[in-house]
């Protein structure tokens, strides 16, 4: 395979012309999902460069217009002529689709990008894009707007570095949102430095007056990922169990530690891309720990010869783990490449694993016993679980199920057009219960707080009598035995006080469906209502606010003289049914909050649960110390 990298590695396979009109087949979405995704496109060329050995710091920011800024000191892209175009290879690369190093063969052994449409995709769906290049001691710039090229590629100067500087702001015409989010980013960014062994990648947002900068640089690779995964758990053993090896042309990395958690946390990764759904690679990983650890515990006469086989979901129980392949010609099903399908892949991570893990457990047997006695705890748990979640199961509407505070159900069986409210309390209950449209809104009064799904396996989880009730009521089942079509309700929202305990109650719910029904909220069946702070009276008019600002705004119009008065909420018990109704209840006038979740951070978000609703204080005291300056509408005297 050739190493060269210039003007006619660059393979032209088809023109640029529908992005604009149908800007979703190549970046998925238009909402900011997909404007992040404008980001990772441009970041994911630096980092082809760092995997190919020429790249080692990337620079990324946030400008006070929203436009980003990429910079990295890589070879920078080729600037001669190429001859299929007659026009400049970075001319190419930022017109054509499908053109790029990744694409001849030549250029990159192993590459990531989206959909490989990478810098192209990008400058169609920008206002303008600013493209310098940086090599042979000269400096080279070029300007586009809405992906056409204003002036060919002009030599500017001299330079004594090398590498590649991309500037672009989004179009407004084009995504539903502009305004980039520096969590969002960051996320993803510090996971495609855990995988760049070496790599340093900088984030700046420069839109407020004291700079925001977060660095991240991991010599210790997937190592350290395993590490920042379980840094708000309790590990049950100080190693991090790490497989490295190559079969055929896939490199295979794997590394792995189990927590005193119950969740399952692993994460699959082709050529530095997140395969949410897996794929052969995560298949083969799956293969390799449940045959090689069941071969060690009857070796080591942990199972009896009458006893099952431990399964992979037991072994797998409070592990943390990330898999990360390259490979040369990924395959991936599906258009949103969420899972990867090349064979090989399976057979390679297969193969290291097994052979590197046995290994491992002939030189750690008192980390192997630990392993095989918490999958063996989790196997009773899950035989207790099957029993209890036969409780849930519906043979018919609710059958057999008793209620807490009594489903008042909905008399319309179209789920299309039904909602259920999950309320906070009895009062609260029988207000909502009093307001609601009967043909379409169903009301779940719950007592108290529901259990901290975070820190209880599922035989418990199964045993609390909030958590079945909300179960039976939404009919889906949970975990392996969730089944989206049977979905009793459109919308699932989460109606509590506007309070402290509240905002508790709602984090408990959410943690809950996150945890076991998370399609629900990847399908955007989850909503939070967003029940009035204020009343405010005058003249026996009345007006509610949602906020700070709407109540200061509504002082202002009706004139802050003495014949007003203002009621802050406390709950929803305080509501009569019809106030409830108008400001909280009603569909022509309510404010939801649509629970959604991005898939491209599914770690980060697994972190910042484990966070939030673990058991360990000095991670959520740091979260809360970070994020303090975020947070809106907390009452203090609550």
């Amino acid at each position: 395979m050739s190493n060269e990298y210039g003007a006619d590695q660059i393979q032209i396979l088809e023109g640029l012309e529908a992005v604009r009109k149908r800007p979703g087949m190549y970046i998925g979405t238009t909402s900011l999902r997909g404007l992040h995704h404008l980001v990772y496109e441009i970041v994911d060329n630096a980092v082809d460069e760092a995997l190919a050995g020429y790249c080692t710091v990337i620079d990324v920011s946030i400008n006070k217009d929203n436009s980003i800024t990429v910079i990295d000191n890589g070879r920078g892209i080729p600037v001669g002529i190429n001859k299929k175009k007659g026009v400049s290879s970075v001319e190419v690369v930022f017109t054509v689709l499908h053109a790029g190093g990744k694409f001849g063969g030549g250029g990159y052994k192993v590459s990531g990008g989206l959909h490989g449409v990478g810098a192209s995709v990008v400058n169609a769906l920008s206002e303008w894009l600013e493209v310098t290049v940086e090599q042979d001691g000269k400096k080279y710039k070029q300007r586009y707007n809405r992906g056409k090229v204003e002036a060919p590629l002009q030599e500017i100067g001299d330079s004594d570095r090398t590498g590649t500087t991309v500037v672009f702001l989004p179009d407004k015409e084009i995504f539903e949102e502009t305004v980039f989010d520096f969590g969002t980013l960051k996320g993803r960014l510090r996971e495609i430095a855990f995988l760049t062994k070496g790599l340093k990648i900088i984030l700046r947002d420069k839109r407020e007056e004291e700079e925001k900068v977060a660095e991240f640089h991991y010599e210790g690779g997937i190592r350290e990922y395993v590490q920042y995964l379980n840094r708000s758990q309790v590990t049950l053993y100080p190693e991090i169990i790490y497989c490295e090896g190559q079969k055929g042309d896939v490199l295979v990395e794997v590394a792995m530690q189990h927590n005193d958690g119950y969740n399952e946390g692993c994460y699959s990764f082709v050529n530095n891309i997140t395969t949410p759904e897996g794929g052969t690679h995560f298949t083969g990983f799956k293969n390799a720990l449940t045959k090689t650890f069941n071969d060690y515990a009857r070796n080591m006469k942990y199972l009896k010869d009458s006893e099952e086989n431990l399964s992979g979901e037991d072994l797998r129980e409070g592990l943390s783990a990330i898999i990360s392949i390259k490979i040369p010609e990924p395959q991936f099903e599906g258009q949103t490449k969420q899972k990867l399908g090349n064979s090989e892949a399976r057979t390679a991570v297969d193969s290291v694993v097994s052979e590197q893990l046995t290994y491992f457990l002939e030189q750690n047997p008192t980390v192997g016993k630990i392993i095989i006695e918490k999958a063996v705890l989790a196997q009773r748990a899950r035989d207790a679980a099957r029993k209890a979640r036969e409780l849930t199961r519906r043979k018919s509407a609710l059958e057999g199920m008793s209620l807490p505070g009594k489903l008042a159900d909905c008399s319309d069986k179209d789920p299309k057009n039904c909602e259920i409210f999950i309320v906070e309390g009895d009062s609260a209950g029988g207000s909502a219960k009093t307001a609601r449209h009967r043909a379409t809104q169903a009301i779940l009064p719950l007592r108290g707080k529901i259990l901290n799904v975070e820190k209880a396996r599922l035989d418990r989880i199964l045993g609390n009598e909030e958590i079945r009730a909300m179960i039976t009521a939404f009919g889906t089942g949970i975990s392996d035995d969730f089944d989206i079509s049977k979905l009793r309700y459109d919308k699932i929202i989460v109606m509590t006080d506007a309070d402290v305990d509240g905002a508790h109650i709602a984090t408990l719910m959410l943690t809950f469906i996150y945890r076991f029904m998370p399609e629900l909220i990847k399908e955007g069946h989850v909503y939070l209502a967003q029940p009035p702070l204020y009343k405010v009276e005058k003249n026996k008019k009345v007006w509610y606010a949602y906020s700070d600002e709407q109540l200061n705004a509504i002082m202002t119009e009706i004139g802050r003289d003495n014949n007003y008065t203002v009621q802050r909420y406390k709950g929803l018990g305080e509501m009569d049914a019809e106030q409830l109704w108008d400001t909280t209840m009603d569909p022509q006038t309510r404010t939801l909050k649509k629970v959604t979740m991005d898939e491209d951070n599914a770690a980060e978000l697994d972190v910042t649960f484990n966070v939030l609703m673990g058991d360990n204080v000095e991670p959520r005291r740091e979260f809360i110390e970070t994020n303090a300056k975020y947070a809106k509408n907390i009452d203090l005297n609550a």
